[in-house]
């Protein structure tokens, strides 16, 4: 695997750098084209990728610099010139963000929520990859055959046969892409696609944890991404039981 791809220079293009770059035009790509398809506002998907795309980037950063509190106090530089970010730090400020939005443009937030949840997820799978060849989110030791030893330079240790999570998260992101697609039209409700990627996110993101050693932060023997995962879960139910009742409410309206 290659941490850097090339140099001109001082210039080096990182590979991290590159999958994420993949991952944000592949979101926008394919949500601008699945609101042409849809007969939905295109250039919103447009203003509405580009806004998340930057807010998730600050809330993945910020989200980090409260975890690594202490090393920001000491040598703030460090922190924020880092690679590190937190994955549900950017869902949150993006979901924020992107009701912010819809509630001043006058549009239907679940609409474009629905619209645009396979889009993200297909982003965090080229993200992950990009920490698959940084070598960050790295898993435990071990000694089974899937193991990966990651070179020097690469924030793994490096030499140790080590789970290859990172690659099981860009897997699973990948399913949940493709399943929130395939049921795209076959959900009963508005918002139901959206609330899906919650939960199969929240799933998905909570089991990996148990074979990760990077986390940082924790609680009653849990990592602080597998709370905030329970919560993005029960947050999914409520708004699957908020859809249909708002789909309830509607054909009330023409009875």
């Amino acid at each position: 695997m290659k941490v850097d791809l090339f140099s001109i220079g001082h210039f080096t293009v990182h590979t991290y750098g590159v999958m994420i770059a993949i991952g944000v035009i592949l979101c926008v790509v394919m949500g601008y084209y699945r609101a042409k398809r849809m007969e939905m506002k295109a250039e919103s998907v447009l203003d509405l990728a580009i806004l998340c795309v930057v807010m998730g980037f600050l809330g993945a950063k910020v989200i980090f610099v409260i975890l690594s509190w202490k090393q920001f106090l000491t040598d703030p530089l460090s922190v924020l010139g880092s690679s590190g970010f937190v994955v549900y730090g950017g869902i949150i400020f993006g979901v924020v963000s992107a009701l912010i939005y819809c509630k001043i443009k006058n549009i239907r937030f679940f609409e474009y929520f629905d619209l645009l949840a396979p889009s993200v997820s297909l982003a965090q799978a080229f993200g992950r990859l990009g920490c698959f060849f940084a070598g960050c989110c790295y898993g435990k030791e071990t000694s089974l055959p899937i193991g990966i030893v990651f070179p020097e330079g690469s924030f793994a240790p490096a030499g140790v046969p080590l789970l290859p999570t990172q690659l099981f998260s860009s897997a699973g992101d990948f399913v949940i892409a493709f399943v929130l697609i395939r049921m795209t039209g076959k959900m009963r409700h508005t918002g139901d696609v959206g609330a899906l990627y919650l939960m199969l996110y929240g799933i998905g993101r909570f089991c990996v944890e148990f074979l990760r050693t990077n986390e940082q932060g924790g609680f009653i023997g849990l990592t602080t991404a597998q709370l905030i995962s329970i919560v993005f879960m029960i947050i999914s139910i409520v708004l699957f039981i908020r859809n249909k009742r708002a789909a309830d409410r509607e054909d009330l309206m023409y009875i």
